[in-house]
């Protein structure tokens, strides 16, 4: 089974390096995946540091919009471009640790979703 972790980001250039390397190591362990990060028009450099992260995490899909549109559709276009067939969504400021991923994939067993607080 494959993974796409979808995360919006809009002006997080700090979290992003650590957001990256947190999410690839969590889920190099579950087999395939793919991150999905949209940035959603920052002014922080925060489109710079993904493709940094891209150039070290051949699994990093970057979306860039040209001007902030909002979470909602940030979450959209990384909905779309997944390819994998769980997708698991978070937040690019760290507030939820990306080592809780392989819980949330062992949560799914018999259910169609899986919502953490």
């Amino acid at each position: 089974m494959k993974y796409s972790i979808v995360i919006p980001v809009y002006n997080e250039a700090e979290s992003i390096p650590e957001l990256i390397d947190r999410v690839s190591e969590a889920c190099r362990r579950l087999g395939r995946f793919e991150i999905i990060c949209v940035d959603d028009g920052s002014t922080d450099g925060s489109f710079s540091r993904l493709t940094e992260a891209g150039a070290r995490v051949p699994e990093l899909k970057i979306i860039s919009f040209a001007a902030n549109a909002g979470k909602s559709d940030a979450l959209d276009a990384g909905f779309r471009a997944a390819t994998g067939e769980v997708i698991i969504t978070l937040d690019a400021d760290l507030q939820n640790p990306p080592e809780e991923i392989p819980r949330f994939i062992e949560a799914l067993d018999g259910v169609d979703a899986v919502f953490g607080r």
